[in-house]
């Protein structure tokens, strides 16, 4: 008789704390808050237990559940905070209520005239402090082996448990930059606002050209660094890409490593999203066209059988919008027709409103953020436009996968890393799920949608790759395992230091 296997030992369960100052279904602005929300729960099959520390802001105070008070905390960065414990729905969440801090309208980081607030370096290192003292042990409810700090927004994190933390147990840590652009910089006259050691203000430190950086800090002192996909983590350890941080990436070596998001495949499901005006699936792809029609109808431009392409984007140079807005009459002379749902930069909202003006039947502009609105667009246009001049990962694009909606991309950082160009050869394979341009220019990116009109024209081709880009593996399985095998070496050396 053949001998029976033993089944494989349960995998030892892990605590981890992650920190964020945004969270997805609670509060969003980018997809950082995907990310938080999404991963947990990515995570829990393999036996880890996330529970995320957030900023008490308005939105967050308002969806919590099963409130509970850990800690009262009198003094706390300027005034009296407490620390809760609570859900929403599967997250399971610890969440930072300091009112004057927080409790504010609107955006969590800027006030209403765009303007960072001005106490941000004493809300975020508040933030961090909490962080610091739940990996302490000091709230025995949940003590975690590692903390998942994300952005500059939690950098301090390391930084802390380093300076403040003698005597202590120090869970492992992990940064993930999420974009490298923001890195949270803020002038010396607030280090005494920081609670931290006279020695943390020095180059092997917090200082920075004589200021004080956040991400910086979170750099050198955690144990591990990644980025949010394999392309990004290469890019900003050159000097093109590393934005005055890409020695600092180079000297921290084979602690930096890049790990490409995925999407909630729950939420984004084409077959059963509540927002398209039609479900739909790979094989059931001539139902899009319900979803075109109301794309048309809600940016009011006339049914018509041209390509459609959207752009679901923040309207920054960094997402190249001004190459749009410096083409828009080649672009929608090219055949093709576009829609753009986004907020940012107000002289390239104005330059995208006056090309809608000049072409009302081709090209239509919604300035602001709409969620269902961002899903409808993916289930009925026929492509999606990513012109970035960097982009860490992007989650556009993913979407755009999943939904049959064709993404046009600049090739950088994650972009790069999961779409498939359409040249000769994947195209006569099959595999080609969207396009890439190199090219980051005005010419480039005409190109780029010259190319994208003349296979739209090809139905047969289109098809393929809308199918091929649908079974693509978006989802978080295979990062959250990369994670989760990551959280696991670092804190086996941890224990083994």
């Amino acid at each position: 008789m053949p001998s029976k296997r033993k089944p494989p030992p349960p995998m030892t369960p892990l605590r981890v704390l992650g920190v964020a100052s945004e969270m997805y279904p609670l509060l969003k602005t980018g997809g950082l808050a995907d990310v938080a929300g999404a991963l947990p729960g990515a995570l829990a099959p393999l036996g880890v237990q996330v529970c995320t520390l957030l900023p008490g802001h308005p939105a967050v105070m308002a969806a919590l559940q099963q409130v509970q008070e850990l800690a009262q905390w009198p003094a706390w960065f300027g005034g009296p905070a407490r620390l809760l414990a609570g859900r929403h729905g599967a997250l399971e969440l610890r969440v930072l209520d300091a009112p004057h801090l927080y409790a504010r309208p609107g955006n969590p980081y800027l006030d209403a005239s765009g303007r960072d607030w001005p106490d941000n370096a004493e809300r975020y290192a508040a933030l961090a402090f909490a962080a610091a003292r739940i990996g302490w042990g000091e709230l025995p409810a949940f003590v975690p082996e590692l903390i998942h700090a994300h952005d500059w927004q939690a950098a301090l994190v390391p930084a802390y448990l380093h300076y403040l933390g003698a005597g202590r147990r120090r869970p492992a840590t992990l940064l993930t930059l999420h974009n490298l652009a923001f890195q949270g910089q803020f002038k010396a006259d607030i280090w005494s606002r920081l609670g931290l050691p006279a020695e943390a203000f020095a180059m092997q430190g917090l200082e920075y050209h004589g200021d004080i950086g956040y991400l910086k800090a979170g750099i050198h002192f955690a144990d591990a660094i990644t980025t949010v996909s394999p392309t990004y983590a290469r890019e900003i350890r050159t000097l093109a890409g590393g934005m005055g941080l890409d020695s600092m990436l180079r000297w921290r070596g084979d602690a930096v490593s890049g790990i490409v998001n995925g999407i909630d495949t729950e939420v984004w499901n084409p077959a059963t999203d509540n927002h398209l005006t039609q479900t739909y699936d790979a094989e059931h792809l001539d139902a899009r066209q319900a979803n075109k029609r109301a794309v048309e109808q809600r940016f009011g431009l006339p049914a018509d059988d041209a390509p459609l392409i959207c752009m679901i984007s923040r309207l920054t140079a960094q997402k190249g919008i001004d190459l749009v807005a410096g083409t828009l009459d080649a672009v929608v002379g090219s055949g093709a027709r576009l829609v753009v749902l986004g907020t940012g930069d107000p002289s390239l909202e104005d330059a995208l409103r006056d090309g809608a003006r000049r072409h009302p039947e081709r090209m239509s502009v919604h300035i602001g953020y709409d969620e269902g609105l961002s899903h409808l667009l993916q289930g009925g246009c026929d492509a999606i436009l990513v012109p970035s001049r960097f982009e860490p990962c992007g989650l556009t694009q993913l979407y755009g996968l999943r939904y049959g909606c064709v993404p046009v991309v600049a090739r950088v950082g994650g972009l790069a890393d999961t779409v498939i160009d359409a040249n000769d050869a994947a195209v006569k394979a099959g595999v080609a799920t969207g396009l890439q341009f190199a090219d980051i220019t005005a010419e480039g990116l005409l190109e780029v949608v010259r190319k994208t009109v003349q296979l739209y024209r090809q139905p047969a081709v289109w098809r393929r790759m809308q199918q091929a880009g649908m079974r693509a593996d978006v989802g978080w399985q295979t990062s959250a395992a990369d994670y989760a095998a990551l959280y696991r070496r670092l804190v086996g050396a941890k224990e083994t230091a």
